[in-house]
């Protein structure tokens, strides 16, 4: 399969072509950036659930789970994973042992600047064909996109 796509969608796609945009743009995006997490020996998923420890290790795992916004499953089978590469520990909380926490060892701290040193050049690889103004309306259009697409997924309020 080549790396190249066509600028037009295929014609069932033709009325979504944001949607299909959208889809293109967030395929190669991951696919980079899952290279250059396999060079740190990291699945996609693992460097979010890091970052969001560095931010504030302790974190029990459903905490995590809200913050990543991945399902459960996803969760548990890369905190086990992260666990076995000796990234960190989970163990059960003391006010209530079903509940596990989570903190960083000193090898998944010392992965902080190298994943920060990633995502700096994701960044530049993505945005370098882009104005800083672009980048900005680029930005808001998504997170607009994003708020959109999450509302229409929730129930409606009860009346």
């Amino acid at each position: 399969m080549s790396g190249s796509t066509s600028s037009q969608p295929p014609a069932a796609a033709s009325e979504g072509r944001l949607s299909y945009a959208v889809f293109q743009l967030a395929r190669a995006h991951r696919g980079h950036a899952a290279a250059m997490l396999r060079a740190m020996n990291l699945h996609p998923g693992q460097e979010l659930l890091l970052m969001q420890l560095f931010d504030r290790d302790g974190q029990t795992q459903a905490e995590l789970l809200e913050q990543v916004g991945l399902d459960h499953s996803t969760v548990s089978k890369s905190l086990r994973r992260m666990q076995e590469a000796g990234l960190l520990t989970r163990e059960p909380a003391p006010h209530d042992r079903r509940v596990m926490v989570v903190h960083l060892t000193d090898a998944g701290r010392a992965l902080r600047e190298p994943i920060a040193d990633m995502w700096r050049t994701l960044e530049q690889i993505s945005v370098r064909d882009l104005t800083p103004e672009q980048v900005d309306v680029f930005t808001t259009c998504a997170r607009l996109i994003e708020t959109s697409i999450r509302e229409h997924g929730r129930p409606a309020p009860a009346g």
